[in-house]
């Protein structure tokens, strides 16, 4: 009797050892600049292999160019021939997706070849935008149609296809987008639907179906990311007008986030195989801070790593399956940083 109430006993030890180490989860932070000459870096997306991806340009932030950072080194893949560009995606080989300027000053979805930015064309109506890539190489974003509305895309092998959207109303005053895409080609985004007062609603649309999404109870939702074991995030409406990050399992059932403090919002950006998210959230004084949630709870990553950096992290847009975080960090001057969190 009393040796089983003792492995009892060390068994709970174990699970709330288990529990604490889960919670008191740390990370190492390395600051990794902006490319010479350029006075600031905002990254988007992180790979298996550690290469980040994002936007960078001088410190008044009048332009931006793409960029790429792998084994400590940026490697600068400029724009269509406008003032700015953003990389929003990087897969496992390297290749960005996101979006540019051209030399008429018009927004166009790309994916890069070596370091080189490709056009991959639009719905119709001269201009698009791109979210997310897998490692098939098939790019998901927002394209104007030729009647001026928006609808998300898929676009692979040369083809871009128009997703169609949730019942959105025609012309260009909605704004309806793809925001992620896993390795089987499950697409999630948002759309405005044909209620009465045209909410928006997440989708995930696979081999030309559309699913509308559900909410917290409130009006709307948003669907930003998609991870390999069907798992989604973005940011859903309760019934009291709040706004909070989600996972929805693979049934559609969504879970509550919860934010940093009561009564604020929080969004969820990016997540991983393991179920991990992060994302923005408002804390104390009005502010936003990164967060990551984890074994049941949002924590700010500003709790989390070492002190003395300088910097607030004010946004995780991705994580890889290594749990490895990129954040943008702001200094004291209001300039960003590019960041890696690495799981201690």
């Amino acid at each position: 009797m009393k040796s089983s109430n003792l492995v009892r006993f060390g068994l709970q030890l174990l699970v709330a050892a288990t529990a604490s180490l889960c919670f008191a989860q740390t990370y190492s932070m390395v600051d990794i600049g902006a490319p010479p000459g350029d006075g600031f870096a905002a990254p988007r997306a992180i790979n298996a292999a550690g290469q980040i991806t994002g936007a960078a340009g001088p410190a008044n932030g009048a332009k931006s160019g793409v960029f790429v950072y792998s084994n400590g080194k940026f490697t600068s893949l400029g724009t269509l021939g406008g003032n700015s560009g953003i990389g929003n995606a990087i897969n496992s080989s390297g290749q960005v997706s996101g979006y540019s300027t051209n030399y008429a000053g018009t927004y166009r979805a790309f994916i890069s070849k070596g370091d080189t930015l490709v056009d991959i064309g639009d719905l119709g109506g001269g201009s698009a935008v791109a979210y997310g890539i897998n490692d098939a190489g098939a790019v998901i974003g927002s394209a104007v149609t030729s009647d001026g509305s928006n609808h998300p895309f898929l676009f692979y092998k040369g083809k871009m296809i128009d997703l169609g959207t949730l019942g959105s109303p025609p012309g260009g005053s909605w704004w309806n987008s793809a925001e992620g895409i896993n390795k089987a080609g499950v697409v999630v985004g948002y759309s405005y639907t044909n209620q009465n007062d045209a909410p928006f609603r997440g989708f995930a649309w696979f081999k030309g179906k559309m699913i509308e999404m559900g909410t917290l109870g409130g009006p709307y939702s948003q669907a930003f990311a998609i991870n390999n074991h069907m798992q989604i995030t973005g940011i859903a409406y309760l019934a009291n007008g709040d706004a909070h990050a989600f996972i929805a399992d693979p049934s559609g059932k969504m879970k509550d986030l919860g934010s940093l403090v009561q009564y604020g919002a929080s969004w969820g950006f990016g997540i991983n195989d393991s179920g991990v998210v992060v994302g923005q959230a408002a804390a104390n004084g009005g502010t936003d801070h990164a967060f990551v949630y984890s074994g049941g709870k949002m924590q700010d990553l500003n709790s989390l790593i070492p002190p003395g950096s300088g910097l607030t992290l004010i946004e995780a847009d991705g994580i890889n399956d290594a749990g490895q975080i990129v954040c943008t960090g702001e200094d004291s001057q209001g300039n960003d940083h590019a960041v890696v969190l690495t799981p201690q």
